[in-house]
């Protein structure tokens, strides 16, 4: 396994296993970050008046490299919450329109599509999955469709379960009967190797602050060509109607947000750089091996049947276990953390107790081994 440990700014008293809720930055890429404030506060008038627009469009150069797109297809936000709620709320849905999706969505964008379905009269749908193959995810999936679905919103990986969705079929699916799609990718950049055109979503938000680790307040928002005219600004500011355009009203309205704090974007580049330099195609695969392996010990712990059935299919370096019904998450949860100094999500997933692994390339087998000692203790 690697030993990244010493690249970051982690907590060394703290078992760290929950890299999916905030990330974790490492000591070059911060180093770049407050570089950058610094230049900032340096200059404030020349740096966010006369150098923003080409500060931002170098930034995101390297981030349309690295996702396999234009960087005139992307704008960056400070996560991926905000960047779909650029597309909820700018889609003209109305009574008798549905949008489709499942019941392992993340809250607070479930909480968006409710939130506007009652403002706007639009039916938001779950619809149950099989997550026994892929193509029984698809077709469980695809017959939630009707005629009536006009917008299909799924997470690429699941925030509550970890799930790696098989979104390429749905995707293709959808566009042949102009159905719009509206992918979350919170957990996909640096987890999951990612091609955007290739894709082909119309829609597609992503956090870099996560599995990339960039710092905290960088994400993004993709969108297609031809879809970019749907959008509508969230906040509407200098760059509505902009007196120094970039070519892109995309890039105009939803990236200028007048008077914010830009470090964290133009550090995505060294973020990128750093986990090239340590060769992460490979930390990511000895990652998973070890997520799939303490997985298969929790498992056999518990002696409960997994939510996922392979390993390899349906998760990367973040995964779930089905703790007992009777299990006190909250009482368990805490006692992981003051007892053993052990981070990690405990969730009540629609009457399932979960308990949420992240394995990053500061983890190591000991990290596993002193959480099975804590759940040993606390769960027998």
């Amino acid at each position: 396994m690697f030993n990244l440990k010493h690249h970051f700014l982690l907590d060394p008293s703290v078992t760290f296993l929950n890299h999916g809720s905030y990330g974790a930055t490492p000591r070059s890429v911060f180093k770049e970050y407050q570089r950058w404030q610094r230049e900032l506060e340096n200059q404030p008038v020349e740096f966010l008046g006369r150098r923003h627009n080409d500060l931002m469009r170098t930034s995101r150069a390297a981030l349309g490299k690295y996702l396999g797109t234009s960087a005139e297809n992307l704008v960056y936000t400070q996560n991926v919450t905000i960047a779909l709620n650029i597309v909820a709320r700018s889609l003209e849905l109305a009574p008798g329109d549905e949008v489709l999706s499942t019941y392992h969505e993340y809250g607070a964008l479930d909480r968006t599509w409710r939130f506007l379905s009652k403002e706007r009269g639009f039916a938001y749908l779950h619809q149950p999955v099989e997550l026994t193959s892929r193509d029984e995810f698809v077709e469980s999936f695809w017959r939630g469709v009707t005629p009536c679905t006009r917008v299909i919103f799924l997470s690429h990986i699941t925030s509550p379960t970890a799930t790696i969705f098989p979104v390429e079929e749905i995707i293709r699916r959808a566009r042949a009967k102009n159905i719009i799609t509206v992918i979350d990718g919170a957990h996909a950049a640096g987890q999951l190797p990612l091609h955007l055109d290739s894709l082909g979503a119309d829609f597609y938000g992503g956090n870099l602050h996560k599995w990339l680790c960039a710092p905290k307040g960088a994400g993004f928002l993709y969108a297609r060509p031809e879809v970019q005219r749907l959008l509508k600004p969230l906040v509407v500011s200098w760059g509505y109607e902009s007196e120094t355009p970039s070519g892109s009203e995309f890039i105009d309205h939803h990236e200028w947000w007048g008077t914010r704090d830009i470090a964290a974007f133009l550090s995505v580049p060294k973020a990128i750089e750093f986990q090239q330099e340590q060769a992460w195609a490979e930390v990511r695969s000895a990652c998973h091996q070890l997520a799939v392996e303490t997985w298969q010990r929790i498992n056999a712990l518990t002696g409960l049947t997994p939510l996922h059935r392979s390993a390899d299919t349906w998760f990367a370096q973040m995964t779930v276990s089905p703790l007992p019904p009777e299990t006190d998450i909250v009482e368990c949860k805490r006692r992981l953390y003051d007892e053993y100094r052990i981070e990690i999500p405990l969730i009540d997933w629609h009457g399932n107790k979960l308990i949420r692994l992240s394995v990053q390339g500061y983890n190591s087998r000991r990290d596993m081994d002193k959480l099975l000692e804590g759940l040993r203790s606390l769960l027998v």
